[in-house]
């Protein structure tokens, strides 16, 4: 007697490896806006889990992308570039106007709160700031909260794109530091370009605000659910940003480029783990036919099961 066994692995109780789903799951469609990303729960579990050399897999194809995006922008994407781009040369009529008031704030609260804050939000951010990753990290090891460890995983990726690309561009750009003397003179926003002496101490973009930004997209992005968490990590990230101006480090368009550049930059890395996810379980959404023999009341009786996923 041929008999069949239906077996629905949708339905079935396996654990998923994220504790709770990444809220990014809701996103269809990539950055490429070409391909349809698997926001199946299932297809996130123990194959597609972050481990120590799918990490730089991953860091590396994100760094790839980033670097020959404009080699694969659409128009669409060119025209958005181009308002992108309106917007920044605006704003750089008011960079000096900006920097005046912040030098005026600088010398007008040498010793108040204010002045303090922003010194001691300036000096978190930058490089400090994996120190808040990595203990996020941590917790989420310890714990064993998956979504935490995933997020902040990906997190660090995106600081990592982020600190690469702003420092390529500050090499290439040049530009000199609201805080640049020559002969005796104040500081103008000027792009000397590449090989000169200024594109080593660059201010164009922000690298506090690419990195701030650029993590807490992530963030914002994974636990959009959870009301206070995009507001607390886009909040701190505006005060790392806005503290490099009052810090006389950065021109206004340095941090508003930095910003942008980090948010892209956060959203990128969420969609490349997607990638990742639908290229590693491909089969997710097939279902399959198996045979098999079952032994009962002293003899074999061949069967098949259909696994519907």
């Amino acid at each position: 007697m041929l008999f069949t066994v239906v077996s629905v692995k949708g339905f079935s109780q396996q654990p998923d490896t994220l504790i709770k789903k990444l809220d990014s799951l809701s996103i269809k469609n990539d950055s490429t806006a070409k391909q349809l990303n698997n926001t199946s729960e299932a297809a996130y579990n123990a194959q597609t889990k972050i481990t120590f050399k799918t990490y730089f897999i991953l860091l590396g194809s994100t760094m790839k992308q980033q670097f020959t995006k404009p080699f694969h922008m659409t128009k669409k994407e060119w025209g958005k570039f181009g308002l992108f781009a309106v917007a920044a040369g605006g704003l750089a009529f008011a960079d000096e106007p900006i920097q005046r008031q912040a030098l005026k704030f600088r010398k007008n609260g040498k010793k108040s709160f204010a002045l303090k804050a922003s010194n001691y939000i300036t000096n978190t951010g930058g490089a400090y700031e994996m120190i808040t990753l990595v203990a996020l990290g941590s917790y989420g090891y310890i714990f064993k909260n998956e979504k935490l460890r995933t997020t902040t995983l990906l997190a660090t990726q995106a600081f990592f794109t982020g600190a690469v690309t702003e420092t390529v561009l500050k090499y290439l750009t040049g530009r000199t530091r609201p805080s640049y003397y020559a002969n005796g003179t104040e500081g103008e926003p000027a792009f000397r370009g590449p090989f000169s002496k200024e594109s080593s101490n660059s201010s164009f973009p922000s690298g506090h605000a690419t990195v701030a930004f650029a993590a807490a997209t992530v963030f914002a992005m994974e636990y959009k659910s959870t009301v206070w968490v995009p507001i607390l990590a886009y909040s701190a990230a505006t005060l790392i940003s806005a503290s490099r101006i009052t810090e006389n480090k950065h021109w206004a368009t340095d941090v508003f480029v930095g910003a942008i550049l980090g948010y892209m930059t956060g959203r990128h890395v969420v969609n490349n783990y997607h990638r990742y996810a639908k290229l590693k379980s491909p089969g997710q959404t097939k279902n399959t036919v198996s045979f098999n023999l079952q032994y009962g009341s002293g003899q074999f009786r061949p069967g098949l099961v259909y696994h519907i996923n």
